[in-house]
């Protein structure tokens, strides 16, 4: 019996294959039972299954068994179910896990990385993505590290032809010719682990690095946007990275952006073909008013329906921005000029109580990651209180033969 198995679920046996199911190892480990790899790489049988399905693909090897069991009138019954089974979006195909020999890291400054974010240290924005890293950090398990790819940083190790030493050192050994280097390559987050401080020149190297200006000045940085699929694959290891070889975190803000999906909520793809080129909306509306319209249609965490109307507001905004610029250099009159505080009328004192307003919702906004409340804040105030109905309600000063009125309008204006 193991606390992994429901008794009451089918027959309550459990087949157990240690070698090709996550599940199945632990259950395995904990009963000492004996890891039988049935398996080739190119996912044919090998002689461990059997003669009788030794050299078959897999799918056809499951027919066999299922041929053979009912020959030997052991099988009792067929039905087809749904099941979760991985799958490989690149090659097609289902994919069986294997056993196989890897190189795996322990992970070090655990403890300190894992407090940083619990005490307040690091802070999470939205701070709901903390119980997650709190979650992969109290879970945490050894690093594979090693990849069986063509592309990546190959691994620094190398095996005596004769004995079987395994040399690991940045440098080969000295009689390299007797040595085979390990073909396999480092797994992509092991350089990008080092991201916050390998850009910025680090040698790994105290005295060094001390003189360092660009690693002094911005290591740790401020803020770090990423999303919280990556959460433990690249922020995690980030932190722990910083401590180990900086003695410090590498930033003391996340913010987590959501995926900008479809209207349809889809997740864009070139598959799907729902991802519109960001070159071609820049094009046709501008690089300001796609990050204005973009920004102001995300909220803080949560996904973005794109629609492409965001980013026409967007331009809509900047050219009002540009009109009115345009309109208040057409008065003349001293840029920026003094505001005469007894001259003010109910209406300039109603346009800077908004505009005092609105700088400390836009500023409170900007505080707590809520950049599409600051936006919105901006563009209410801009649009609507200031361009809408100030400066119209100004045209009639601006153009009387009051040169006092005029100036004191103009500067509020301003």
């Amino acid at each position: 019996a193991d606390e992994h198995i429901d008794i009451e679920f089918g027959t309550g046996v459990l087949k157990v294959t240690p070698a090709h199911d996550k599940a199945d190892f632990e259950i395995g480990q904990r009963h000492q039972l004996e890891v039988i790899d049935v398996l080739n790489a190119d996912g044919t049988m090998n002689d461990l299954a059997g003669k009788d399905l030794a050299g078959l693909d897999r799918f056809e090897a499951r027919k066999q068994s299922a041929q053979m069991l009912q020959e030997m009138g052991a099988l009792t019954k067929e039905e087809d179910y749904e099941n979760n089974v991985g799958f490989s979006e690149r090659a097609k195909v289902p994919i069986e896990p294997r056993l196989s020999e890897q190189w795996f890291l322990k992970y070090p400054e655990v403890e300190a990385s894992h407090q940083c974010v619990a005490q307040g240290h690091m802070k999470f924005y939205p701070d709901r993505w903390a119980k997650t890293y709190d979650h992969w950090m109290t879970h945490i398990q050894d690093w594979c590290i090693s990849r069986q790819l063509w592309w990546g940083h190959q691994i620094p190790v190398w095996y005596h032809r004769e004995t079987g030493e395994i040399h690991c050192d940045l440098e080969p050994p000295a009689d390299e010719s007797q040595w085979d280097r390990d073909p396999d390559v480092l797994d992509t987050w092991f350089s990008s682990w080092l991201w916050p401080f390998a850009t910025m020149g680090w040698k790994g190297d105290k005295a060094v690095d001390a003189d360092n200006p660009s690693l002094q000045r911005f290591y740790p940085t401020t803020d770090l946007v990423t999303g919280p699929d990556i959460i433990f694959f690249w922020v995690a290891r980030m932190i722990m990275a910083g401590y180990t070889f900086m003695g410090d975190l590498p930033f003391r803000n996340v913010y987590f952006t959501g995926i900008i999906r479809d209207k349809q909520g889809r997740k864009m793809s070139k598959t799907l073909g729902n991802s519109p080129d960001p070159l071609e909306l820049i094009e046709k509306y501008g690089a300001d008013a796609l990050r204005f319209g973009t920004m102001r249609s995300a909220p803080l965490g949560l996904d973005v329906l794109f629609d492409e109307k965001d980013v026409e507001l967007g331009r809509n905004f900047c050219n009002k921005l540009w009109n009115a610029c345009r309109f208040r250099e057409m008065q003349g009159g001293e840029m920026e000029g003094e505001i005469d505080p007894m001259r003010l009328t109910t209406d300039d004192k109603w346009i800077l109580l908004r505009l005092n307003a609105a700088i400390t919702e836009v500023k409170q906004a900007f505080e707590h990651y809520r950049f599409n409340e600051a936006t919105s804040a901006l563009y209410r105030f801009f649009w609507n209180e200031y361009c809408d109905w100030y400066v119209e309600s100004s045209k009639a000063v601006l153009q009387s033969d009051d040169a006092a009125a005029k100036a004191n309008a103009l500067a509020v204006i301003d």
